[in-house]
């Protein structure tokens, strides 16, 4: 919808992306938590995806079920445990693709960061990618507005160095629930090859899906470049190679800081809590993205005071609305009620307002 003056690429309103669903309220990556972003409001829920032994796709962070499940207190699975390198980096825990998917539906979710509520934890099922567009497909007919889904390929060269690539089956689980329109569908990752190569299979699809290139930090590089003996890192692809990006991929995924920059977080005695302050540099990223033709979608927006800067004053909503009026296209939020609330009372538009409005 346009009308609203945000100096958004398209001139519709700015997307609100559930983040892990609405993570900030029930654990993350779970089918009550997308279900709550639904309906509070969001355009777009986000299941990171990985792949469990026997290739089925499912709903967790990381490949390490450690953090997020029970799977340590379960005397059945003890010997699972071990150590395996990731993207170079040695990690030990549980992990996904050591276990069937009967294995992973007898574990159960926890509420991985210690400040939010613990309530829900063992209550909770690990979705598979296809009951988590089953509840989309559901909840659209019920509250009669489309609902967009934004999965990522998460590690995508480590998976598929273990023979379960994870972009046959991602648009096969697309194609196979008739989810495959441009407007409500995103896929995104930190890595470069593995969306090039998803560009190569959907043209072998006839599809068109949007595809994201995510961000990490400025001296970091996508880990395929890393093995490719590429060397440039994501700062180089985003100060000179925008238009590079802009041939496989329609949006780009950064991090909130590296937009409107703060200082290093140091703890304050008087809050209690690691404290940044804008320095006042507002880096000229959307406007560089928006002449290559790129949305700009921003990561992570929580309502906890550690995760605002001072200046805010303890007001999630205030960080929306500088956003917002920078012009990106879209936020991931753990909070989808705050940024749709946010977006409503600066613009003065409802979410059926938005671009995935009423279901014709």
């Amino acid at each position: 919808m346009a009308g609203h003056n945000l100096p958004t690429l398209s001139g519709s309103l700015p997307l609100v992306i559930a983040h892990r669903g609405a993570s900030g309220y029930l654990p993350e990556h779970t089918l009550a938590a997308y279900a709550l972003a639904i309906e509070q409001g969001a355009d777009f829920i986000e299941p990171d995806l990985v792949a469990t032994q026997d290739g089925v796709l499912i709903a967790r962070h990381e490949p390490n079920l450690i953090e997020t499940t029970n799977v340590q207190d379960l005397p059945q699975f003890a010997d699972r445990r071990r150590s395996v390198m990731i993207d170079g980096r040695p990690h030990t825990g549980f992990f996904c693709h050591d276990f069937t998917l009967l294995e992973i539906k007898e574990l159960r979710v926890r509420q991985p960061r210690p400040y939010r509520d613990q309530s829900y934890n063992d209550q909770f099922p690990i979705p598979t990618f296809s009951e988590i567009l089953d509840l989309v497909q559901q909840m659209e007919a019920t509250r009669g507005r489309r609902i967009g889904i934004y999965p990522e390929t998460k590690h995508p060269t480590y998976f598929d160095q273990l023979g379960r690539s994870l972009e046959e089956p991602l648009l096969h689980t697309l194609i196979e629930h008739a989810f495959i329109d441009p407007q409500r569908v995103f896929i995104q990752s930190f890595e470069v090859a593995n969306l090039r190569e998803l560009r190569t299979l959907m043209a072998a699809q006839e599809l068109n899906l949007p595809l994201v290139q995510l961000f990490g930090e400025w001296q970091q590089q996508p880990y395929d470049f890393v093995l490719s003996g590429d060397s440039r890192t994501y700062g180089d692809l985003i100060a000179a190679h925008l238009q590079f990006v802009a041939s496989y991929a329609a949006a780009i995924g950064v991090e909130k800081r590296s937009i409107v920059r703060t200082t290093p977080a140091t703890h304050s005695a008087q809050a209690g809590i690691l404290e940044e302050h804008q320095t006042g540099e507002v880096l000229p990223i959307v406007r560089a993205a928006h002449a290559a033709g790129l949305q700009v979608h921003v990561y992570t927006f929580r309502n906890e005071a550690e995760f605002l800067a001072r200046e805010y004053e303890n007001q999630p909503e205030a960080e929306y609305r500088q956003f917002y009026q920078l012009g990106v296209d879209g936020v991931f939020s753990d909070f989808p009620d705050t940024a749709v609330a946010a977006r409503e009372h600066l613009t003065g538009t409802s979410e059926l307002d938005s671009e995935l409005d009423a279901v014709g």
